[in-house]
């Protein structure tokens, strides 16, 4: 996945809406604007919604636990590593070229050696009077005829200059006599005595100013004497200004210590360190230590985050983590308004419909967008499950009118799909109650309360009279663990059509008894005809506990 993708998400413990409509949602962006629109789960698949990818061979949506901006996310600034026997010449053009402050000697697999920066590069220049910092940087042959722009007449260009020190030949041969020593690097005109006198002092190279040729006779002595001969343009000044600028940039680059950032590490979690360092650019690698490039603090302050659209949700307490830093696309969504705030305007679409496919349904047929079988299949289940089979009091004429064209396009019977979906949602052996519980499970806010309801829906009466046994102990261990004031756990029989609602939590039956004028005892009320979570138990819980 990578920074340019738009991840299409529903809410936390997804059900079958959220899952289809995240799936549909990201093919209808696909095929409009040409973009990557990545499907996306926000947590574990329940076993109706597992049926029902597996039913019409859809792969599962990635699982994304949270959309915090990572480094990956940003456009860093991509730089090509280069080797660590380049010269300090090459380096700097290098960065004139591309004006970097910074640049990265790699391996040639491209794993991160060293950095030399701009001030590492003027402060080799210090060192001009060290006569042997040449040697002792190891310098390459190449280089120096590189930086020399000069031809090399005699000897090895992947030779090293690793020994002696660096002298101009400004003196007659007997003077020179006196400071030449073995495997020194003379610079030096035309004048043949001072040529040969060099080579026989023992200097391992000759650098031959002002374009001069070189005699046939110095030539064949140098073979001999293994001493190599380089010409260059320059006069001897430059050539004694320039020539430092061969040396390698390993002999100053920095290797110790480097500080660097994975990919994968969130922007969060390196601010502090970016803050505390005084460095311009910090390398990044990939997740296998290979150099991608530079993050600098004005990139990092320019993040965007990563793109995400919301499916049937817009409340933060069920969004996936991390949502606020996020780059906030678009909502489609059939819920009460919530509490998601964006820094500009985005996409919204929110409708009183029994689901978000429904609204997707008309969204592909005002554009003309083709809805092949298997999408048609998926907006189906997903209109079965939100409205139990057409039985919900959020069931309505649009929904109506999208499942039956849903149906005809996908050659589904909606109650023959139906039974087998809801009997694998309501499979619960060998479930946990933690599995259970939060199987389809919410968080709410109600002015200073905050409540959580799970829900769950079967055509077995009894499977649903143990856990209306088993559940409420576990109930009140969750409610104390993920700190919410109240919890509620509906059990729901699609073929009588009614609910006991498990409740759990200071204040929680008398919330019941004022939102529905029934009696709750015990932790337990009877709610007939109640079966919708969104549009039956929610407002008038939530306008109770705001009193």
């Amino acid at each position: 996945m990578s920074h340019n993708d738009t991840i299409v998400i529903g809410h936390k413990n997804p059900d079958t809406d959220s899952i289809c409509s995240a799936i549909c949602y990201a093919r209808y962006k696909e095929m409009t604007t040409g973009e990557r629109y990545i499907p996306a789960r926000a947590g574990a698949l329940n076993p109706e919604t597992s049926y029902v990818l597996d039913y019409f061979k859809v792969p599962v949506p990635v699982l994304v636990e949270n959309v915090k901006t990572q480094i990956s996310d940003i456009d860093i600034h991509h730089s090509a590593g280069v080797s660590r026997n380049i010269s300090l010449k090459k380096a700097w053009t290098t960065m004139q070229e591309n004006n970097e402050v910074t640049i990265a000697a790699v391996t040639k697999d491209n794993k991160l050696e060293g950095l030399i920066t701009v001030g590492d590069i003027t402060r080799s220049y210090m060192n001009v009077y060290d006569s042997g910092i040449l040697a002792e940087a190891k310098t390459q042959y190449s280089n120096i005829v590189e930086t020399l722009e000069g031809t090399m007449v005699v000897g090895d260009p992947q030779a090293f200059f690793d020994k002696g020190k660096v002298l101009v030949a400004a003196a007659n041969p007997d003077v020179m006599e006196q400071f030449i020593k073995e495997h020194d690097l003379v610079i030096l005109g035309n004048r043949y005595e001072s040529q040969l006198c060099a080579i026989e002092m023992g200097a391992d190279c000759l650098v031959v100013c002002n374009g001069v040729e070189v005699s046939v006779t110095i030539r064949k002595i140098a073979q001999e004497k293994n001493c190599t001969i380089i010409t260059t343009p320059y006069d001897t000044y430059t050539v004694a200004r320039l020539i430092n600028q061969s040396m390698p940039i390993s002999h100053f680059m920095k290797t110790d210590g480097l500080i660097t950032f994975d990919q994968e590490e969130y922007a969060d979690d390196i601010r502090s360190e970016m803050a505390n360092k005084r460095f311009r650019e910090f390398p990044v690698l990939d997740s296998e230590g290979h150099f991608m490039g530079f993050l600098s603090r004005r990139l990092l302050l320019n993040a965007k985050g990563k793109k995400v659209c919301l499916v049937d949700h817009n409340e933060r307490t069920q969004a996936v983590d991390g949502i606020e830093n996020a780059d906030l696309r678009g909502i489609i969504d059939h819920h009460r308004l919530g509490n998601i705030a964006t820094m500009s305007p985005v996409l919204f679409r929110n409708q009183p419909v029994g689901c978000t496919a429904t609204i997707l349904y008309q969204i592909y047929t005002d554009h003309n967008v083709e809805i092949d079988k298997t999408t048609a299949g998926l907006m189906l289940a997903a209109i079965i499950s939100d409205t139990l089979l057409f039985r919900s009091p959020t069931f309505t004429d649009c929904d109506r009118k999208a499942a039956d064209a849903l149906a005809k396009i996908s050659g589904e019977d909606p109650e023959q799909l139906a039974i087998r979906m809801f009997s694998a949602g309501s499979e619960l052996s060998g479930k946990t109650d933690e599995q259970i519980l939060h199987q389809d499970y919410k968080k709410f806010n109600a002015g200073s309360k905050t409540f959580a309801v799970g829900q769950i829906t079967s055509l077995n009466t009894d499977e649903l009279e143990k856990l209306r046994q088993r559940m409420p102990a576990y109930m009140e261990k969750a409610r104390e663990s993920e700190e919410v004031d109240m919890m509620y756990l509906m059990l729901t029989n699609i073929l009588t059509e009614n609910t006991i609602l498990l409740a759990v939590g200071a204040g929680c039956e008398q919330a019941v008894t004022e939102a529905f004028h029934v009696e709750c005892k015990n932790g337990e009320a009877s709610l007939k005809g109640v079966m919708s979570r969104k549009k039956q138990l929610i407002p008038p819980l939530t306008a109770a506990l705001s009193q």
